[in-house]
């Protein structure tokens, strides 16, 4: 007999334990600690930058600037600001949490920073905003290898221009075909419409025939962020306006340097006012879109160079305007060379824009409701057993699911967004569901033990487990992903009531019955 006793008291302890193991990887995942974390978070850093050469990159946290306390985007905002007021170059030390980087620039750092996260969890669009776009390839069904060439590439040309907090993953419809689905923090719908709809095709032309492309293959390097090399030349008024003109420098690979002397090697001379040039341009296209024509002086014939300068313009109502439409669209360019076209020609099924002040509304609602909706259980459940510990009981445990999904979720880096919430709440809803089968079976049948009953329970909830586990599956391709979250997160739920807070519920009513 005492040993019996000895033996169901060991295996109470151990379903207990690992309960409260669970919730201690939960508290670890998701590290609430980092609310009281000082300073900026850099989200991105502009490639051959003065910043990224001397070392600053992504996911580095900025503590202090030439000494000062940075505690948070504000003071980072406000200290640069005042520093580079004027075009004097001027030095700037920068503390991270484990270096520190000494700048000499007249203008501020080319990174981008945001507030340090509160905790691991990661938010998604529908929470912290931004833009998002199912996208798929132009009157072209995408095999996987072919999926999975789309999407280096494209997050090759976000990480190009500059673009932080992109996320670009593979999704699949009921009916399995491809596609791309794009996420980028802070942007706006025309942003995302910009850098995916267009191919991005580059081609440099003499007559009919191609010299160059854009990519790696024909293109070693791009000049950027040098103002020796990369530039807004002048800016003058036109018919209704302004335009303002670009160039920056080139450096092509052998090949296409070659390919240059062997097609202008048979071209004329003319002479001009403005000096000799040979008889055809280099014509610049775009998606087939002739961006310009520069002319070819007469010491290029027939000469192997791989230093070039592709010139541009923009333009606009005010000066400012076309600046700003000119910078743009030299950044644009200086993307498509650098990274190559898309493979494909792509289309956009579905676009999306969510703004974060109604991911903080839906935040604060969503909190509210849960709150009246526990007290309201927590009424019920009292009445209805009365018994203030079984009542805990059961308010634990609900909490105790959330609070463990929330730290997988943490752990695997997943977005919660609004479905992943509705998918935590339907999890705790079959979770107290769940509790309360628990709670019927251990009061009926009296003629049976109590641990006979809670086994007739346990099989009950296994059979309710595998049917919803059944029932989320087509959900992962539904609507090509996009009730994703709300599945996993209600798998990940259910999947943690009926392996850890299930078992430790049946332990201690069993304990609160005995």
């Amino acid at each position: 007999m005492v040993l019996q006793k000895q033996k169901y008291t060991m295996k109470l302890g151990f379903k207990i334990w690992i309960f409260i193991f669970a919730l201690l990887f939960a508290f670890f995942s998701i590290a609430p600690w980092k609310y009281f974390e000082s300073g900026v978070l850099i989200s991105s850093v502009t490639t051959n930058s003065t910043a990224f050469e001397q070392g600053l990159r992504p996911n580095q946290i900025i503590k202090f600037i030439d000494g000062e306390k940075i505690n948070s985007l504000a003071d980072y905002t406000n200290i640069l600001s005042e520093k580079f007021n004027s075009n004097q170059t001027t030095k700037t030390i920068i503390q991270t949490k484990n270096s520190e980087i000494i700048l000499f620039s007249n203008k501020a750092p080319e990174i981008t920073v945001s507030e340090i996260p509160k905790t691991n969890i990661k938010t998604g669009l529908d929470l912290s905003g931004g833009a998002r776009a199912l996208v798929k390839a132009k009157d072209k069904e995408l095999s996987t290898s072919e999926l999975s060439d789309l999407i280096s590439i494209t997050e090759n040309r976000f990480n190009t221009y500059g673009i932080a907090d992109v996320k670009v993953v593979p999704v699949k419809d009921l009916s399995g075909k491809n596609y791309m689905e794009i996420s980028i923090a802070g942007a706006t719908p025309k942003d995302l419409q910009e850098l995916v709809s267009k191919q991005g095709k580059f081609e440099a032309k003499i007559g009919n025939e191609t010299v160059f492309i854009g990519g790696e293959k024909d293109i070693t390097s791009v000049c950027r962020n040098d103002a020796t090399c990369a530039r807004i030349e002048l800016c003058d008024t036109t018919d209704g306006g302004y335009y303002c003109k670009f160039s920056f420098a080139i450096t092509l690979s052998q090949q296409a340097a070659e390919n240059h002397a062997n097609i202008t090697k048979d071209l004329e001379i003319n002479s001009t006012a403005q000096g000799n040039y040979l008889s055809k341009k280099i014509d610049l296209y775009l998606d087939d879109n002739l961006v310009d024509s520069l002319l070819i002086g007469e010491d290029l014939k027939g000469t192997v160079t791989t230093q070039i300068s592709i010139s541009g313009s923009g333009q606009g109502t005010t000066q400012l305007e076309a600046y700003d439409d000119a910078k743009a669209s030299m950044k644009k360019l200086q993307t498509v060379l650098l990274t190559g076209s898309l493979p494909f020609q792509l289309e956009i099924v579905k676009l999306d824009t969510i703004s974060p002040t109604l991911g903080k509304e839906f935040l604060k609602n969503i909190t509210l409701l849960a709150m009246l909706v526990f007290l309201v259980i927590s009424i019920i459940l009292f009445v209805k057993y009365r018994n203030i510990k079984i009542t805990l009981s059961v308010i634990l445990t609900m909490f105790s699911e959330a609070f463990i999904t929330l730290g997988i979720a943490a752990l695997i880096r997943w977005n919660l967004d609004a479905p992943s919430i509705a998918g935590i709440i339907a999890g705790m809803g079959t979770g107290v569901n769940d509790q309360i089968v628990i709670l019927d079976e251990s009061v009926s049948n009296l003629n049976l033990g109590i641990k006979e009953r809670i086994k007739r329970a346990l099989f009950i909830i296994l059979g309710a487990f595998f049917t919803i586990f059944a029932a989320m599956l087509p959900l992962f391709w539904a609507g090509a992903g996009m009730l994703k979250g709300f599945a996993l997160t209600t798998l990940i739920g259910v999947s943690v009531g009926i392996l850890i807070t299930r078992p430790a519920f049946a332990e201690i009513i069993k304990r609160i019955g005995e």
